[in-house]
């Protein structure tokens, strides 16, 4: 593969210098992990931001596919750089649009929500109908900065209450749906990853 590890520390450096949120270390090593011990092959990505965990998961191997959708115009602009960077546009498709506003034909055998925390559920059902038979989707943040194990008036602010609220609803939609079950890891900002019920 055609890339530096010097190309991905710039990427994080960016995100960091502009404040821009992408996976903690640990996630993304749990990310990847699975990705190559389930052999994932075509991956749908809720949330591009400047790409970094799109390009993360499609170096993890030469025949993995990535489409990704991201609705932040400067992010998605970024993101194109990157990508064609790291020369892997025959392989990351970008969509700029709202991901709710977008609808698509192919299945994928993970998809990944990293968005809006608080438009989780939504994305979820918008996109599981795309989701293979035997493939798994994955949310991160689920613990939001440690936010989501405080009480609410130890929180900083009424807008991540807001956020807190609409995560434990996501998390307890997960957790009672007949379809699915879903486990989720306390790594990075806690990933949670669901498959059907066999």
């Amino acid at each position: 593969m055609n890339y530096s590890i010097s190309d991905i520390r710039e990427i994080k450096q960016y995100a960091i210098d502009n404040n821009i949120p992408i996976m903690q270390d640990e996630g993304i090593e749990f990310l990847t992990n699975f990705i190559i011990k389930k052999q994932s092959k075509n991956i749908l990505e809720i949330g591009t931001a400047i790409g970094y965990s799109a390009i993360m998961m499609c170096l993890t191997g030469d025949d993995v596919h990535v489409t990704t959708i991201e609705r932040d115009e400067v992010r998605y602009m970024e993101a194109l750089k990157n990508i064609k960077k790291l020369n892997l546009e025959d392989r990351i498709t970008l969509i700029f649009n709202d991901a709710l506003n977008v609808n698509l034909d192919d299945t994928y055998d993970l998809i990944f929500i990293d968005a809006a925390k608080g438009k989780n559920q939504e994305f979820f059902e918008h996109f599981e109908t795309n989701l293979t038979g035997d493939g798994y989707i994955l949310t991160d943040n689920m613990y939001f900065h440690g936010y989501v194990e405080m009480n609410e008036e130890e929180l900083p602010s009424k807008n991540i209450a807001g956020i807190v609220r609409k995560i434990k609803e996501y998390t307890y939609f997960l957790e009672n749906h007949m379809q699915y079950k879903t486990t989720i890891y306390r790594v990075g900002d806690g990933v949670a990853v669901t498959e059907r019920r066999g």
